[in-house]
């Protein structure tokens, strides 16, 4: 059985294949199957270490960006889509795979495009409460539809309804529960106060950035704070807080990191008491596997109506507050925080709530039905 796996362009698009192919591989072990040939097909891919880690063979096709709010086609982007059909169109020939898997985006276009041309099937998976537009257009051919939020199905096209499921978020195993332990030991963090999370995501934010190195030296007067800054974002951030927390006593409290590994994630969610955090699906349903209350700040609707959807979503089931990029402030940050810090029976029904919109064991969900489906196409000997 050959598996084609598309969609990226960032770690809330990659890391559900990754999350799938481990499920895929549980279930291969556990009956006895002999395990699928794997193969991501798109431009570069977010983390090409993961594909070697599962023996995912990857193969280059161009695909071209278009914004959501783009009226006019730009025609580089347009030209760059087309020939990635072209090129996928060989290579799924040449392959000819039992199932392609889809987690949407720009990247996955050309993909589905060249399947649609050989007939070849399709499940999609979209993480956010709008579904974007190319899972919007691959539903109306698509064999299985997974979506995360509990608004995303009507946003669908009324006839490809009955192919839905809403499964959850599949989330890597590695990272999938927290560890209760040996996190402060880790971090060299001090245990005898609460430590606060903050994420910028796996691209950074610098509007986050900002207001937390203005409310640093207040905060890690009570609070450990372990800081995911962005890779291109670090050195500024470590640069300003040697400045801002020069002479404080405190200043071990805080941790910064470009992107946390599996393991520091793992381990810093293991202590968190509260997750500040960017609103990407991925992000979201982490912290909502973990069980950890969140100030959710999205990035605004005219970069991306995306994550304003999906912390709105999030909000609405009792698991996080959401505070508008425009409205954030040190003093509002410091407020919020110190509001959800100062009641645990606020933060303990926010827990629970997030754990009850987790939906966990998504991946295998969608593993079961990518082997039925890759199975039945097989030709039969």
């Amino acid at each position: 059985m050959k598996l084609v796996l598309t969609g990226g362009g960032t770690g809330g698009h990659f890391y559900p294949l990754i999350a799938v192919v481990e499920a895929i591989e549980d279930i291969c072990k556990e009956r006895r199957l002999v395990e699928p040939q794997y193969f991501y097909i798109g431009p570069e891919p977010f983390d090409s270490r993961a594909l070697l880690e599962h023996d995912i063979q990857y193969i280059k096709a161009p695909a071209g960006k278009m914004p959501r709010d783009s009226r006019v086609p730009n025609p580089l982007n347009m030209l760059r889509a087309w020939l990635g059909v072209i090129k996928s169109f060989f290579t799924l020939f040449s392959l000819f795979p039992d199932v392609i898997f889809s987690t949407g985006g720009y990247a996955a276009f050309p993909t589905l495009a060249a399947a649609r041309l050989l007939g070849i099937p399709v499940i999609i998976y979209d993480a956010d409460a709008t579904p974007g537009r190319v899972s919007l257009w691959a539903a109306k051919f698509a064999k299985w539809i997974a979506v995360a939020h509990p608004d995303a199905a009507n946003a669908f096209p009324e006839k490809t309804r009955k192919k839905i499921a809403r499964t959850g978020h599949p989330i890597r195993t590695e990272i999938e529960k927290r560890s209760p332990e040996g996190g402060h030991e880790f971090l060299k963090l001090d245990p005898s106060v609460p430590t606060i999370l903050i994420l910028g995501g796996s691209q950074g934010a610098q509007a986050i950035n900002n207001v937390l190195m203005d409310a640093l030296p207040q905060l890690v007067s009570s609070y450990n704070i372990v800081h995911q800054a962005g890779a291109a974002n670090l050195a500024d951030a470590t640069g300003l807080a040697s400045v801002v927390l020069k002479n404080n006593q405190y200043a071990e409290r805080y941790r910064a990191f470009g992107l946390l590994n599996a393991l520091a994630l793992k381990m810093s969610a293991g202590i968190s008491s509260l997750v500040v955090a960017r609103a990407g699906s991925g992000t979201i349903f982490e912290i909502s596997s973990w069980g950890i209350p969140a100030i959710l700040v999205p990035i605004p609707e005219d970069i991306s109506h995306d994550q304003t959807e999906n912390a709105y979503s999030y909000a609405r089931a009792g698991a996080a507050l959401v505070v508008e990029q425009k409205n954030l402030t040190q003093h509002l940050l410091l407020a919020e925080i110190e509001r959800l810090m100062g009641d645990e029976m606020v933060r303990k029904r926010m827990s629970e709530a997030a754990l009850a919109f987790a939906r966990p064991g998504a991946g295998r969900k969608i593993a079961e039905v990518i082997l039925e489906t890759g199975i039945s196409h097989e030709p039969q000997a």
